[in-house]
């Protein structure tokens, strides 16, 4: 059970957000809201206080009467719902309540205590705000998204609740749910965040690492039925360059192949002196595909590591303003809503994940291309050549989605328009640099399920099923389960659809 006093950590949002696993609200963590709560509401007499009695934005030099403070409150929920596109799925959306129900936690908020109760709730009973896509420019936070979480905590609004898209006011009403107290900041507490770009990256992360579990996997495989020198994968190469990640995936290659029968071992071959042939017919050296996958995805296992690390950080920070501090008795002006840190590490996490497809999409076309694996025929065709197709008009898939990935790979991070009457005249982007994130790795499944289809024809047509690693076999029966091996060729969409959500759903 994750506790509240304690940090969030991305394995949470997993056991929070995907196996339904309670987050707990303590008394202590209550407290500490209330006192917060409390401070606000007595240090904020007779002060003039950002967004509590001024205008906001460019319009924070007016002053707002006592008697307009919470009507102030509800104008500025109102008028900032104004998003468009795609709503975000589930569970995105149960990432950012959660992300938000964190910070407001901390005590630095000074918010009433209705708000914390009521995000918990709304995870609890899986009630899901309707939030869309477009509309977040990532620096006085997540403004007009979060402004769709807000909307629906004063019971107006729109949610997903069991699986329908409803008015909110009718799923309180169902659920006996009371709308929050708005006092003196709920609003923009509530709006004034980051938690909808890092609840997307969290939920990104967990994604992208699964996604490179199965690059993995799909490279030892392949490796396995070339029948590759093991050297390559051996950890003194490995250890031989200093970074973690290069050592920790050539390690994860070893142990998928640790019972291969069909890994060579270089010393068995080409380092005995009846090896005199002036020609040899199995390559010396793998192509680089197949045989710098630990170079490769050795720095995306580090990047990923610390993209979770600063987005851990940052789900569990106060990132609104002001920040309300109760021991020093103090409140204080700034900027902890600008999403540079996540917009950051979400163009990085973009930049290994595209590099991720483009390993799958060069292996998957080694696979394909007889000149080149000198193994298979053409397209991995089962068969009859000329007359089938194989699995020729999937790759245009894989290569097109790869191609989409790589524009995509742009960096967001650089990309400021000012906005807010200039009040905001230089911006973070980090909500689009998550969700086009979220595309990337979205991509990547796919053209990693077209590989795992390749690589099972392949295993086919070479007869080697007996030989495999056990987890190589796994990987082949998993397809197996899914799609048929097939001669004659069959309408492909179907399969690389349940292929793409079964490697989505697992992690092997």
């Amino acid at each position: 059970m994750s506790q509240t006093n304690q940090e969030l950590k991305p394995e949470d949002f997993y056991n929070i957000i995907f196996k339904n696993e309670p987050y707990a609200l303590t008394a202590g963590v209550m407290k500490r809201v209330e006192k917060s709560f409390d401070f606000l509401q007595k240090f904020s007499k007779d002060k003039v206080i950002y967004g509590v009695n001024t205008g906001l934005g460019p319009m924070a030099q007016f002053k707002i009467n006592d008697e307009d403070v919470v009507r102030l409150q509800y104008n500025l929920i109102r008028s900032h719902s104004s998003g468009t596109g795609t709503p975000l799925p589930a569970a995105y959306v149960k990432a950012a309540v959660l992300a938000r129900l964190n910070t407001l936690c901390l005590g630095k908020s000074g918010v009433h205590p209705s708000v914390v109760r009521l995000l918990h709730t709304l995870l609890e009973r899986e009630i899901v705000p309707l939030i869309f896509s477009h509309g977040g420019v990532g620096a006085s936070g997540d403004l007009v998204q979060l402004a769709h979480l807000a909307l629906v905590m004063i019971g107006e609004g729109e949610v997903f609740y069991k699986g329908k898209r409803r008015n909110t006011k009718e799923v309180f009403a169902e659920e006996k749910i009371e709308p929050i107290t708005v006092t003196k900041r709920e609003g923009l507490a509530l709006m004034n965040g980051t938690s909808v770009m890092n609840g997307i990256g969290m939920i990104n992360c967990l994604y992208a690492e699964r996604l490179l579990n199965h690059i993995t996997a799909c490279s030892a495989a392949l490796n396995e039925i070339v029948e590759s020198y093991d050297d390559h994968m051996s950890a003194p190469l490995n250890e031989a360059k200093k970074h973690s990640g290069q050592q920790r995936i050539a390690a994860r290659m070893r142990e998928r192949l640790t019972d291969s029968q069909l890994i060579q071992k270089r010393e068995e071959h080409l380092y005995k002196k009846e090896a005199d042939d002036p020609i040899f017919i199995k390559k010396v050296q793998e192509i680089y595909s197949l045989r710098c996958v630990p170079q490769i995805l050795g720095p995306v296992l580090d990047t990923l590591d610390n993209v979770k690390k600063v987005l851990t950080d940052e789900v569990n920070s106060a990132n609104d303003n002001p920040i309300v501090d109760a021991e020093r008795e103090h409140i204080y002006h700034g900027g902890n809503f600008h999403g540079d840190y996540v917009a950051l590490e979400m163009d990085k996490l973009k930049l290994v994940t595209v590099k991720m497809t483009m390993l799958a999409e060069r292996q998957l076309n080694f696979l394909l291309n007889a000149k080149v694996n000198e193994i298979w025929p053409p397209f991995v065709n089962l068969g009859t050549l000329g007359l089938n197709l194989g699995m020729q008009g999937v790759q245009f898939t894989a290569v097109s989605t790869t191609a989409e990935s790589q524009t995509l790979a742009n960096p967001v991070y650089v990309h400021s328009i000012p906005n807010n009457n200039d009040n905001q005249d230089i911006v973070s982007m980090g909500t689009n640099a998550a969700l086009m994130t979220k595309t990337v790795i979205e991509n990547g499944y796919e053209v990693v399920a077209v590989e795992l289809m390749a690589l099972a024809q392949a295993i086919e047509i070479s007869g080697q099923q007996d030989r495999l690693s056990a987890k190589t076999k796994q990987l082949y029966e998993a397809v197996r389960n899914i799609m048929p091996p097939f001669k004659e060729d069959l309408i492909m969409y179907p399969y690389v659809q349940k292929v793409k959500d079964f490697l989505t759903e697992n992690d092997l």
